[in-house]
């Protein structure tokens, strides 16, 4: 402890102090730079994906890529009402307020007290006293913790807005299942209405001598199947209601017109300008990570090094709490430096760990990095395959339905089998659902493709 005049035998002590803690703040500059290198891996895996550097951030959002009403009022809705979504809001508040707390580190800290005391044949007594003391940032260090508190408040911010925009495609998704749930409905019911109109032309026929009974119970085998499937297609449409529902944080019905056609969605996002995968706010949140993990590290290492503390207090005892706040008080001013001589390499073992939890989180980003390209890659492929098997599964459709006409035609002159007609139209119901099936994977790729690419929601 030092007071405000010292002499030159006690200023050698806190000089070669000072040098030492000089000297280990040289050895700051030492540690690895895992930021460049987390930039520097961004920037190649971008090149890998897109063949150029990193781009421009783009100004689209997933909302954008469907052009539906009905659709942003789910979104909307689902963002204000989401349970899980508002815990995180929560947490993302609680962490701004601890800012405030770090911050007010940096700041004196200022303690009042008054007491009064009583004994017996005497007046009583009122102590006030005032302590102020402020700890000085000698190397940076509180500057450190709340620069490591603001990137954390920053990486929890990006995980906010990963979490926004996972929950606006899940709806989405959703959205477009309950079409795709609808139009299947449709398809089997076209088909019911077939079977049932051959059952009904095979009694015909059979009254007539035409047929038998064989063709009669393939023709009920397949419309009970048929009516099978409308049942649990109708199912997976509630069910689909159901999970819309938990999605919005809701149990409230709500009134979803059923669309004839999926809705109009713009060109595959690859042909889009200025894709980048920093766009990510999940990868966004792991760089961040890193910053706050470096700062964190600084500041375990100056835990090592001497600190400069300045207390000044105010005291006075009297028979009146007037005199006591306000006459003659006795004040002092302290200045203590300290620093850590054995504390068991626990200084140096906490100095350690933190720089190997930096190390830790460029891990992390690492692999948020590459789970971003293969998510990224992955959907530019399905983009293409599901194309290509929509134009060959259309072709096949064409073919199917002018070989069902052609049965049709040849079953009314008796020149085919039941069975052989069943099959041709079955075909071609079988590659209608196909077809709608592909379109909607398609429709939900993208929605996958922008969400990998890191389109959010509009705020």
């Amino acid at each position: 402890m030092i007071g405000a005049a010292m002499t030159p035998s006690a200023k050698l002590p806190l000089l070669m102090l000072c040098l030492v803690g000089l000297t280990g703040c040289n050895h700051l500059s030492e540690r690895h730079d895992y930021q460049a290198d987390a930039q520097n891996q961004l920037e190649t895996e971008q090149q890998h994906v897109f063949g150029r550097p990193e781009g421009d951030e783009s100004t689209l959002h997933l909302g954008d890529l469907i052009a539906s009403d009905q659709l942003d009022r789910l979104i909307k809705q689902a963002l204000a009402g989401n349970p899980s979504l508002q815990r995180t809001a929560l947490s993302l508040e609680a962490s701004r307020w601890n800012i405030r707390s770090v911050q007010g580190e940096q700041l004196p800290q200022v303690d009042t007290s008054v007491s009064a005391n009583r004994e017996q044949d005497s007046d009583t007594r009122y102590s006030a006293s005032a302590n102020i003391s402020w700890e000085l940032d000698l190397w940076a260090q509180l500057a450190d913790r709340e620069s490591a508190a603001l990137k954390t408040l920053a990486s929890d911010s990006e995980t906010y807005r990963a979490s926004q925009a996972s929950l606006a495609a899940n709806v989405m998704k959703n959205w477009l299942l309950l079409i795709a749930n609808q139009r299947a409905i449709d398809i089997e019911r076209q088909r019911l209405a077939l079977l049932e109109t051959n059952e009904k032309l095979i009694i015909q026929r059979f009254r007539n001598g035409l047929g038998t009974l064989e063709n009669l119970d393939q023709a009920e085998t397949s419309t009970s199947q048929s009516r099978a499937s409308l049942a649990e297609y109708q199912e997976n449409l509630a069910s689909n209601y159901r999970a819309l529902k938990l999605l919005l944080g809701s149990n409230q019905d709500f009134n979803v017109p059923p669309a004839t056609d999926y809705p109009e969605i713009i060109m595959p996002l690859t042909d889009l300008p200025n894709q980048s995968l920093a766009l990510r706010p999940d990868l966004r949140a792991a760089y961040l990570a890193i910053e706050a993990a470096d700062y964190n590290a600084a500041v375990a290492y100056k835990d090592m090094l001497p600190s400069l503390s300045l207390s000044a207090s105010l005291s006075d005892s009297a028979s009146t709490l007037r005199d006591a706040l306000f006459v003659s008080p006795v004040w002092s001013l302290l200045g203590q430096l300290s620093a850590p001589i054995f504390q068991g390499n626990r200084l140096k073992a906490a100095s350690e760990v933190a720089k190997i939890e930096v190390a830790q989180a460029y891990q992390d980003y690492r692999e948020t990095l590459l789970t971003a390209v293969n998510e990224v890659e992955n959907a530019i492929g399905q983009e293409r395959v599901l194309a290509t098997r929509r134009a060959h599964i259309a072709d096949a459709l064409d073919n199917a339905e002018s070989n069902r006409q052609l049965y049709e035609r040849r079953y009314r002159s008796g020149l085919v089998e039941l069975r052989d007609l069943l099959d041709a139209q079955q075909s071609v119901f079988d590659l209608q659902a196909e077809l709608d099936d592909l379109h909607y994977q398609q429709l939900t790729n993208r929605v996958d493709l922008g969400l990998a690419l890191g389109l959010g929601v509009q705020q």
